[in-house]
C-alpha cells in the first residue's frame, strides 16, 4: 500500500491528458493521507475488537475499491470522482491496512518491539521504489485508467492472501526459550491501558505532538525535495531525480535502522536524537551550497523522519501497553492526516510570498526545538510510571 509514496508519478500524465492543475491533481496525495489518519484513529478499536484479520480484509475491499473508482473517473474525466476513489476510499483502506499488521507484530514479537514493528513499516516506506517504475511503465503502455485497473486487481489478490494469513498469536503466548517471567516486555510494560484511558493522560499528547512536527517538517521537505536542491545546492534535473530516488532507500532502510536501534537504546533517547540532528540539519541546509553534502543531509533527514514513523508503536507499547496498542496507534496518526495538511501548505505558501526555501527552514527548527523539549519531558512522565508500578507491586 506503500505505493500511494508514488503518487507523484500519476502528476504530470493527469495534467497531459485531462488538463488538470498541479494543485488540483497534488490535492488527491492529501486527501488520501488525511483519510489514512482518520480512518486509523476511528477503525483502531475495530481491529483490536476483531482481529487484523478482518479488518485486513476491509482495508482490502476499500483500497481495491478505491483504485478501480480512480480508474473509472479517469475514464471519465471527472476530478471529484477521482477525489472520491483515490482520497477517501484510497485513504480509509491505506489507514486500516497500516495498523493492522503493526498491533499484530509487536503481539508476536514482544521481545523485539522496535524491529518487528520497523520491519512491517519498512515495507510501506520502500513500496514506493518498486510501484514508481511499474506504474511508469504501465502509464505509457496502458494508459493511466488502465494503470489503474490493473493496480486495483493486483493489490485486490495480494492483500486478500495476506489478509487471510495474518492471526494474532495465542492469549498468553512468548517467544520461545525464555521463560515468561524473564521476557523483556514484563519489565516494559508498567501499565496496560484501554486507548480511551490513554487519551487523558499527558504523555499521549507528548506522543502526538511530537510525531506531528516531525511529519509536519519532513512530508513539506518531501514535497519540494527536487526543486529546492536544485536552487538551494545548484543540483541539475537529473541529480535532483536521483536524489529523490535514493531517497526512497533512505525512506525504507531509516524505519528498520532506528526501529531496531531503540531496542536497544530506548524509544525516548532515539527521539531525542531525531531531534538534535533534524535542528542540525534544517539549520545547515539554507548554507549548504554543495551538491553532495546537501543529499547527504536531506538523507539523514529522511532517515530520521521515517524512523518516528516506525519506532511510533514500540513507544505507545512501552508507555501504554499492548492492550489496545492498534486503537492508541490510531489515535496518534491523527498527526499524520494533520500534518499532511499542514507540511506542504507551509512551505508552499511561505515560498510564494518570499521565493526562498529559507524561512520556511527556519521555522521547521524552531518547531524541532519544540519537539526536543517534549521529548525530554516526556521522560518524567515515564519516571512516574515506573514508581508507581514498583510501589503497585
Amino acid at each position: 500500500m506503500g505505493s500511494v509514496y508514488a503518487w507523484s508519478v500519476f502528476t504530470q500524465p493527469l495534467q497531459d491528458k485531462i488538463g488538470w492543475t498541479l494543485s488540483e491533481v497534488s490535492l488527491i496525495f492529501s486527501i488520501a493521507i488525511f483519510f489514512l489518519g482518520t480512518s486509523a484513529a476511528f477503525m483502531g478499536h475495530f481491529v483490536e475488537a476483531r482481529g487484523p484479520r478482518a479488518s485486513g480484509l476491509i482495508s482490502t475491499i476499500f483500497f481495491a475499491s478505491g483504485l478501480i473508482v480512480s480508474g473509472f473517473a479517469v475514464q471519465i474525466e471527472s476530478l471529484w470522482l477521482l477525489y472520491l476513489g483515490y482520497g477517501v476510499l484510497g485513504g480509509i483502506g491505506l489507514g486500516i491496512g497500516y495498523i493492522t499488521p503493526v498491533s499484530t507484530l509487536v503481539k508476536w514479537f514482544p521481545d523485539r518491539r522496535g524491529m518487528a514493528t520497523g520491519l512491517a513499516i519498512m515495507g510501506f516506506g520502500f513500496a514506493a521504489m518498486i510501484a514508481s517504475p511499474v506504474m511508469g511503465y504501465l502509464i505509457d503502455s496502458v494508459g493511466i485508467a488502465n494503470t489503474f485497473y490493473i493496480m486495483g486487481a493486483t493489490y485486490f489478490v495480494i492483500m486478500l492472501s495476506a489478509s487471510l494469513y495474518i492471526e494474532r498469536p495465542p492469549e498468553g503466548y512468548h517467544p520461545s526459550g525464555v521463560p515468561l517471567e524473564e521476557q523483556p516486555e514484563q519489565k516494559k510494560d508498567y501499565v496496560q491501558l484501554v486507548a480511551n484511558e490513554a487519551i487523558k493522560t499527558r504523555r499521549f499528547y507528548f506522543l502526538w505532538l511530537m510525531l506531528f512536527i516531525n511529519i509536519t517538517c519532513g512530508i513539506a521537505i518531501l514535497a519540494v525535495a527536487s526543486p529546492m536542491g536544485q536552487e538551494v545546492a545548484g543540483l541539475s534535473v537529473k541529480s535532483a531525480a536521483l536524489m529523490v530516488g535514493i531517497m526512497g532507500v533512505f525512506n525504507g532502510a531509516g524505519r528498520l535502522f532506528w526501529a531496531s536501534i531503540s531496542d536497544y537504546i530506548g524509544r525516548p533517547n532515539v527521539y531525542t536524537i531525531y531531534f538534535i540532528i533534524q535542528i542540525v540539519v534544517f539549520a545547515l541546509l539554507p548554507f549548504t551550497t554543495n551538491g553532495v553534502l546537501f543529499m547527504i543531509m536531506l538523507f539523514i533527514m529522511i532517515s530520521c523522519y521515517d524512523g518516528g514513523f516506525s519506532a511510533i508503536p514500540a513507544y505507545i507499547a512501552d508507555l501504554f501497553g499492548t492492550k489496545q496498542l492498534g486503537a492508541i496507534h490510531g489515535y496518534i496518526l491523527t498527526a499524520w492526516a494533520l500534518a499532511g495538511l499542514v507540511g506542504p501548505f507551509i512551505v508552499a505558501k511561505i515560498y510564494e510570498a518570499t521565493q526562498s526555501y529559507d524561512m520556511t527552514l527556519y521555522i521547521f527548527v524552531a518547531m524541532f526545538v519544540v519537539a526536543l523539549i517534549i521529548s525530554i519531558l516526556i521522560r518524567s512522565d515515564i519516571a512516574k510510571i515506573k514508581r508507581e508500578s514498583e510501589l503497585n507491586n
